[in-house]
């Protein structure tokens, strides 16, 4: 077992703002608790998304599993250490990418920064130089490898920090936010670049994301958190299954008719001349026969149930439960 979780439990305390002199002499504080009680075990070689909405606990958990901070309870372990007691040989093993936040020196350029990397993890020559012909030939970074940090694109920084947390060929790396604000071209170079490094090293994967086609692409097994505690856990392939009963429907008119309610499906959205509908499966030939027969109808396209629909609706009943 790789990652392993029990009962792990993080609570802030904050000042409570009542008067300038009662704050410095009579400070209040009230408790937050960020993580309530997670309960998780992720095994060699697995690629995991760790989902939740804002505020429900993720970043701090990631922060407790890379020792960046210290749980007020419950028990973690990483690789069999501790991860807050910071050990060496511990943080050889992992690798933290945060999309928000920038680990490469902003003065150097990607090479500078890489030949420090190789110093602190005692990487031999020849394995360095293959390793960084490898990674920067799979994202196509070779050109900027002697351009400074500072004046690197958002994308091609986040390509570097991704390169530099493998360098050392981490057991586990951890990914927050890693596509955060790339453009839909390096976003795809950076979903098939992680693919492939989990499927050919083994690496095991804990990731983050806002944007489902991250966890599609990337990811086999899904982890949900809100409130702090932990809400689903299991395959992607067996979360989308429960939504199999339903498809969505997309169908453009040539010409919006004024009324596109239809009997037995939901109206999701309409623009223009386009309507959106969620249709039980079990409804879905009836739906398409009226429809072309009462409408239209110059399109249609007939989709599964988005996965970032799926990941709200079960936000939505863990709130109303």
């Amino acid at each position: 077992m790789v990652i392993y979780t029990n009962h792990l439990a993080k609570t802030f305390k904050t000042k409570v703002s009542h008067g300038l002199w009662a704050r410095f002499v009579r400070p209040k504080y009230k408790e937050i608790h960020a993580v309530s009680d997670i309960s998780l075990s992720i095994e060699k070689g697995e690629s995991v998304a760790f989902l939740g909405p804002n505020g429900a606990g993720k970043t701090t958990t990631m922060k407790m599993l890379t020792g960046l901070v210290y749980p007020t309870s419950g028990e973690v372990k990483v690789l069999g250490f501790t991860p807050f007691e910071r050990k060496s040989e511990f943080l050889k093993k992992i690798g933290l990418v945060m999309g928000n936040k920038s680990g490469l020196d902003w003065d150097l350029t990607p090479r500078q920064s890489f030949e420090l990397y190789q110093k602190i993890y005692d990487i031999p020559d020849a394995k360095f130089k293959k390793k960084v012909e490898l990674l920067t030939s799979l994202l196509s970074t070779e050109k900027f490898m002697d351009t400074q940090v500072r004046k690197l694109s958002l994308g091609e920084r986040l390509k570097m920090e991704i390169s530099g947390s493998l360098l050392h060929d981490p057991e586990v790396l951890f990914l927050d936010e890693p596509t955060i604000g790339l453009d839909v071209i390096s976003k795809q170079k950076v979903r098939d670049f992680l693919r492939t490094i989990q499927k050919e090293t083994g690496v095991t994967l804990l990731l983050t994301s806002h944007d489902m086609d991250d966890i599609e692409k990337v990811c086999d097994r899904v982890i949900v958190v809100n409130h702090g505690k932990k809400v689903y856990d299991n395959s992607l392939a067996k979360l989308t299954s429960h939504y199999k009963k339903e498809r969505y429907i997309k169908v453009v008119f040539k010409k919006m008719p004024k009324e596109v309610e239809v009997s037995h499906a939901k109206l999701i959205e309409k623009s223009e001349d386009v309507a959106s509908y969620k249709v039980p499966h079990n409804n879905l030939s009836n739906f398409l026969a009226y429809v072309t027969k009462e409408f239209d109808v110059a399109d249609i396209d007939i989709l599964s149930v988005p996965l970032d629909e799926i990941i709200s609706d079960l936000f939505n009943k863990t709130e109303n439960s």
